[in-house]
């Protein structure tokens, strides 16, 4: 969400000087307990992880164009469904690269026009008459398809070609966050549509025809429908190539070397930091608490497709990565080396085994909301559905479960001298 991303950004400038990549002005702490060699091996394997998740995440975007040209090629069920599962398929390692945006300003400054979410799908296309658009949003019902031309104020925008140049500027039109024009959950709205079944079963319904020209076609302003997709695919592509090349080895001018190049305390701090704001702020409290308590599937992760389960396993995964230093490549293979546990159980082995059973506990409570979509049908809104007590007892138990993963990433922490961690709560009371 974006109003996490800019929390988590003030909180990084304030709070975290030495977790940002300004001059370290903090207080002095005290002497740090690991060896500073083995901090270094464990930072650079940490990005590492970073680059092999960001180049499978770009590999998965590809495969989605690639769907989304059989798509648009020839319209058909068959092409749609399998344009859906490609968008699935590309979450996998994108959601185990979250945990590399808190505490790297690089990425959490890139993320807004990747995944920012929810959004207010009328500034995109076409929405039911009982559509609720977020109060005071000039953009809500832009339908930038349907219209070649937007007024915001005094300015009018020209929208005869919709490039990924101009969907980008269009991010946060008018100063509202529900604005998203880019991004996974702009490409997930154009290929399912309106997920108009409430807290009820089902997901979107949009129909191939959407994207037909000609005779058969159904939605209206078709060609440009499909010059969208096309340019957000592309777009995301883009961002992706610009994200996997500031953590390739061997480049005096890229992030990663940035990395290096710092003090080996303020890159397992900046680890740390990811872990817990990712465990505690953004998937316990934005994307799980918020939901859970307003019974709301407007505020659920992957609300068009019904994805949420597998998004908030991932991230779950992500964070258990950087502090196991391990990640399973799309094409299978296993990335290990030194990860922030060699240097905590080096220190203190009740912390260190205190944090991998908590890792364990949250990744089994989210498991169970991917063993209700899978095994039951049952899916992330309607298990925050009002009255299914049962459902919402499973949300709470893994919101639970990061909660205490989150104290066991701070003393962990504590285990090797890194203070003044402070994860991100964005707010919220757990």
């Amino acid at each position: 969400m974006n109003a996490t991303r800019l929390t988590t950004t003030g909180l990084l400038l304030a709070a975290l000087t030495a977790c940002s990549d300004a001059p370290d002005t903090a207080p002095k702490k005290a002497a740090s307990t690991y060896d500073a060699t083995q901090a270094t091996a464990v930072i650079s394997h940490y990005a590492d992880i970073a680059e092999a998740a960001f180049s499978d995440a770009l590999g998965g975007a590809r495969t989605l164009q690639a769907a989304v040209d059989a798509l648009l090629e020839a319209p058909s069920d068959s092409t749609l469904a399998a344009a859906r599962d490609a968008w699935r398929d590309a979450r996998v390692p994108y959601m185990q690269t979250e945990v590399f945006r808190f505490g790297n300003a690089v990425v959490d400054e890139w993320e807004g026009q990747v995944n920012a979410w929810p959004l207010d799908e009328g500034l995109i296309d076409y929405v039911d008459d009982s559509y609720q658009a977020a109060l005071g949003n000039p953009g809500a019902r832009a339908n930038l398809i349907a219209n070649t031309t937007l007024r915001v104020g005094e300015e009018e925008i020209d929208l005869s070609d919709l490039n990924g140049e101009l969907l980008a500027s269009l991010n946060e039109l008018a100063g509202s966050e529900a604005n998203v024009a880019t991004g996974y959950h702009a490409i997930e709205f154009l290929l399912w549509g309106q997920d108009l079944n409430g807290t009820g079963p089902g997901a979107g319904e949009r129909p191939a025809s959407d994207f037909m020209t000609g005779e058969g076609a159904t939605g209206g302003h078709n060609e440009r429908r499909r010059d969208y997709l096309r340019a957000t695919t592309a777009l995301l592509i883009s961002d992706l190539e610009q994200m996997v090349a500031e953590w390739q080895p061997d480049n005096a001018d890229n992030y990663r070397a940035t990395l290096l190049n710092d003090t080996p305390e303020n890159g397992l701090r900046k680890m740390l930091f990811g872990m817990g704001s990712l465990s505690l702020g953004e998937l316990a409290g934005e994307r799980m608490k918020v939901a859970l308590e307003a019974h709301s599937p407007e505020d659920e992760h992957d609300c068009f497709s019904d994805n949420t389960h597998h998004s908030h396993y991932y991230n779950g995964l992500g964070i258990a990565n950087v502090y196991r230093g391990e990640y399973r490549r799309a094409d299978g293979s296993q990335l290990s080396g030194p990860g922030l546990h060699t240097l905590v159980a080096a220190n203190d082995a009740g912390a260190d085994a205190a944090l991998n059973a908590r890792l364990d506990d949250s990744l089994a409570a989210l498991q169970v909301l991917v063993d209700s979509a899978e095994n039951y049908n049952v899916h992330f809104d309607q298990l925050i559905a009002p009255g299914n007590e049962a459902g919402n007892q499973i949300v709470r138990d893994a919101i639970a479960a990061l909660v205490a993963q989150t104290a066991a990433i701070e003393s962990a922490a504590a285990a090797i001298g890194i203070t003044q961690l402070n994860p991100d709560t964005a707010d919220h009371q757990f």
